[in-house]
């Protein structure tokens, strides 16, 4: 979904470049994209773990950077050419004050998404060497990662407020915030398609992983599900690719399946809110508290047992209203979509 407006971004911005802003022939479809895209997946979804993408993720990381500091560039500049703040404290007007309250939780469910790395920590954590001991490496980085995320979340934000103030868009460089200089947007947005495939098979794996296990715990006799075959490269008889029939069909449904849904479903914010939504509390929150409880031997009635449920409730009551602002968002979108 993301991959499919980043890549119609790439070309309406080229050609408002060549045509002018005034042009009205420069939309498009970015269904095509998203179909590219999920074909990408479908190879790279072939190669066995995160220890095989390891490559991948490190020029997700560097793209991601790329893309960021692009966009903080774009905004501070245009902050300085108007050199005031623009915007209000009460944000953009709507028309009833229900509406400003569901931006709030759609806003809040985007936020969530941000920090939804919880379901690949414990993944990322089994990849890394010791000593020293994996844990205290992965705190330390976890630390780390956080603590520059919401630093930079909070410059980018602040900084494209005071630029555009109500008018800012949801997405500063799919939104059309900026078309000149039209070469740095693309290779920010181009930034963006390589961070996206990455970051696809970062979160992917795992679940590709835990579904292909309890398959083939489910029929463990089943020969067709567990066997792996050899197939050999023409012109190399010496080598062979093995293939996997269960991954090969599973992986396959599973990332076509998530295509169809974005192209279904072109709606950034508000899908990007309901996945961040669903996902926090039980993966950043009630899971994490869990595992620190029985690790602790935390008992029940103790005064950290109630501060610790006390914040998950909290928490759990955020992931709901975060989840209500989202599909309300989605299902007004719904009324003017167009599917593909």
């Amino acid at each position: 979904m993301i991959n499919m407006h980043v890549c119609s971004a790439v070309k309406r911005v080229n050609c408002f470049h060549r045509s002018g802003f005034s042009t009205t022939g420069c939309n498009s479809s970015g269904s095509t994209y998203m179909v590219l895209f999920g074909l990408m997946q479908l190879l790279l979804s072939q190669l066995p773990s995160l220890h095989n993408i390891a490559w991948l993720s490190v020029v997700a990381v560097a793209t991601s950077f790329g893309y960021s500091f692009i966009s903080l560039g774009l905004c501070a500049a245009k902050w300085a050419s108007h050199g005031d703040v623009r915007g209000t404290l009460a944000g953009a007007s709507v028309d009833a004050p229900r509406d400003k309250a569901f931006n709030v939780l759609l806003a809040l469910g985007n936020i969530a998404f941000s920090y939804t790395f919880a379901d690949v920590l414990i993944e990322i954590q089994d990849t890394l060497k010791s000593p020293p001991a994996e844990n205290k490496t992965m705190k330390r980085a976890s630390l780390y990662g956080l603590s520059m995320t919401t630093v930079f979340y909070l410059l980018l934000g602040c900084t494209g407020y005071a630029a555009f103030g109500n008018d800012a868009p949801g997405n500063i460089l799919t939104g059309l915030a900026f078309y000149e200089p039209y070469w740095l947007v693309d290779v920010a947005n181009v930034c963006v398609i390589v961070h996206l495939a990455g970051a696809y098979q970062v979160f992917a794996q795992p679940i590709f992983a835990r579904l292909e296990s309890y398959v083939a715990c489910r029929w463990p006799d089943a020969k067709i599900i567990n066997a792996t075959y050899y197939v050999r490269v023409p012109g190399r008889p010496s080598s062979s690719v093995p293939v996997a029939p269960l991954k090969l069909v599973l992986r396959t449904v599973i990332i076509m399946f998530t295509t169809l849904v974005a192209m279904l479903l072109p709606f950034f914010n508000a899908v990007l809110g309901l996945i961040g939504a669903l996902g926090f509390w039980p993966l950043s929150v009630y899971f994490p508290v869990s595992m620190h409880i029985a690790r602790l031997k935390i008992r029940r009635g103790e005064g950290r047992w109630y501060w610790l449920q006390a914040m998950s409730f909290v928490c759990l009551l955020i992931s709901l209203a975060a989840s209500i602002g989202s599909v309300q968002d989605i299902v007004h979108n719904l009324k003017t979509a167009t599917p593909f």
